[in-house]
């Protein structure tokens, strides 16, 4: 049965690795019930759980990234490969699971998790070089995007509280390929999927819509 082994919460601190005046991605587990909502729009908002914080509000947060979900079986090949602990949240992740395929989720997918909250699955994290200093790894984007399991970002559908331990069960999936996997591949690695990622349709965080548009029809370079 897959659930959620823990809700994680940012614990801000300074670093030279973000121009932001702080970053948000030591999350650590905590205990009790935590209340989960859309958060507003991006650039304005951070993030969907209530007492989470998110120091760059340009590229992270808001309604179609607001919670951030990482399985707890990745963790486990990660610290294989690095030999080294990574507990649960180490990844900047609000949610981490068990026995739930997080990366071959589609997008559009919907969890309910607990009694009440409802999330739908909107995109793939895409490391950047916070992620990359936080974690300290020598050629961590490199080594992150050629394994292609990046966990999903998702928005609030209904909202709901949360706590450790909570069921978490697939009560939609929609009928195309797009999974979070084979999003990223399309933006990182695979540029040939870029055509069929459109099919994800409105469920897509738009964003990445509109990235993938870019990229499929670049502006024509004027002649001198």
């Amino acid at each position: 049965m897959a659930q959620l082994l823990s809700v994680n919460l940012a614990r801000p601190h300074s670093a030279d690795y973000t121009s932001a005046d702080f970053t948000g991605i030591d999350k650590r587990p905590v205990k009790g019930r935590v209340a989960v909502a859309a958060p507003g729009p991006m650039g304005v908002a951070g993030s969907g759980l209530a007492g989470d914080a998110i120091g760059e509000l340009r590229d992270h947060g808001g309604d179609h990234q607001a919670v951030y979900a990482f399985a707890r079986e990745d963790l486990d090949r990660w610290e294989g490969e690095l030999g080294r602990a990574l507990p649960n949240g180490v990844f900047g992740e609000n949610l981490t699971t068990s026995g739930l395929d997080v990366n071959g989720a589609l997008v559009g997918e919907r969890w309910r998790i607990g009694t009440g909250l409802v999330l739908e699955v909107t995109s793939a994290r895409i490391p950047c070089r916070t992620f990359a200093g936080w974690l300290g790894e020598k050629g961590w984007v490199r080594r992150f995007t050629q394994a292609a399991r990046p966990g999903p970002y998702l928005r609030v559908v209904e909202p709901g509280e949360i706590e450790a331990g909570d069921g978490v069960e697939v009560v939609f999936r929609p009928d195309h390929e797009v999974t979070v996997e084979f999003l990223f591949r399309a933006l990182t690695t695979e540029a040939e999927l870029l055509p069929r990622v459109l099919a994800a349709g409105d469920a897509l965080n738009p964003l990445f819509t509109e990235k993938v548009r870019k990229r499929l029809n670049p502006p024509s370079q004027s002649q001198p």
